[in-house]
């Protein structure tokens, strides 16, 4: 999907006021990934999950309170840095229509809404998340907050319905905030960045946040704070797990482990075995052992160099415009457009 942004405007785009909600995802469809995630990843080895079972409604509130704690940087580092250079992002897109992948609550990405709203150039908001209630939630308050903007709220998961984001007619600034594009590895990741860049036209762009790499004990420390929060939050797929499939698991039978891997420049969380177990899971027909130390990987984070992301960037077809960072050099955000014939941004 390479054509303009000013073509092949979706028939469901909203007026200015309205709220559309597109869903390609169902709880069904949700409940079976599950599942077989779950099944695959527990009989693995080693034995893995996917970090987005971590954020149920209890995960996600445990997570809003990590980016508060004094250990995590990313959310206050990315914010202040979002502060700075809104309007020229603004002013360098032009764009007509922001779309926000992994969008929640739609927080931080106010400041580029309101950068493109001074502009004068904002027209439509294109909110996309794999939570319908949120989504709809936001979907709202966008509405109220910007009333002559259309909303076109779209439940999916971004590894699998980026392709599927809808035209919403002139330029559109896609935005991924967070260092989300950390929690995937290499592979996954390049094959994200392919499905961004096939869905972008000629005159769209693409806006990355991203977490650099820096000192060790400062990246681990954010992963492993001394409250105990991002244990208790990495504990919490247990709880998924339990809830979700009858797992026979205990929380209190598992340490939290973060660890630098620095081969991949990431940070792994992991919970370790205290003691040999033999889980039973009802809903899979499945009983999982696990020996005393062994460890079930939970989630990566990956951090990154200018030059290597770049190198990323270019081999999914997308070439970077504008790089920022804060001042401490601790996130970036960079602005990247289709390679080949384009409005060039700068």
């Amino acid at each position: 999907m390479t054509s303009s942004a000013t073509e092949d405007v979706d028939e469901r785009a909203p007026r200015p006021g309205e709220v559309v909600l597109e869903s390609h995802l169902t709880a069904e469809d949700l409940a079976a990934a599950l599942r077989d995630d779950a099944r695959a990843g527990l009989q693995s080895t080693p034995k893995r999950l996917p970090s987005k079972y971590l954020y149920d409604e209890r995960g996600s509130r445990l997570f809003d309170e990590i980016t508060r704690l004094p250990e995590y940087y990313p959310t206050r580092r990315e914010r202040a840095l979002l502060e700075l250079v809104a309007d020229e992002v603004a002013e360098v897109t032009g764009a007509h229509a922001l779309v926000e992948l992994g969008s929640g609550t739609s927080e931080k990405t106010l400041l580029l809404l309101d950068a493109l709203a001074r502009a004068g150039t904002l027209r439509s908001v294109v909110p996309f998340d794999v939570d319908a209630v949120t989504l709809a939630a936001a979907g709202r308050q966008l509405a109220a907050r910007y009333p002559g903007v259309g909303v076109h709220a779209v439940v999916g998961d971004f590894e699998r319905h980026v392709r599927a984001l809808p035209r919403t007619g002139g330029r559109r600034l896609v935005v991924f905030l967070g260092s989300t594009i950390g929690n995937l590895e290499e592979g996954p990741r390049a094959r994200f960045l392919a499905d961004v860049a096939a869905n972008l036209g000629p005159d769209d762009a693409f806006l990355l946040g991203t977490d650099l790499v820096k000192d060790v004990g400062r990246l681990v420390a954010a992963y492993d704070d001394e409250a105990g929060v991002t244990a208790d939050f990495n504990r919490n797929v247990l709880r998924v797990l339990r809830r979700e499939l009858g797992a026979e698991l205990d929380e209190e039978d598992f340490d939290h482990v973060a660890r630098w891997v620095p081969a991949h420049e990431r940070v792994e969380m992991h919970l370790r075995a205290r003691r040999d177990l033999r889980v039973a899971v009802p809903a899979l027909d499945l009983v999982v052992d696990f020996a005393e130390g062994e460890e079930l990987w939970t989630e990566v984070s990956g951090k990154f160099r200018r030059e290597s992301l770049t190198a990323e960037l270019e081999a999914a077809g997308l070439a970077v415009r504008r790089w920022w960072t804060d001042p401490d050099g601790d996130v970036a955000l960079s602005l990247s457009t289709p390679v080949g014939p384009a409005r060039a941004a700068g």
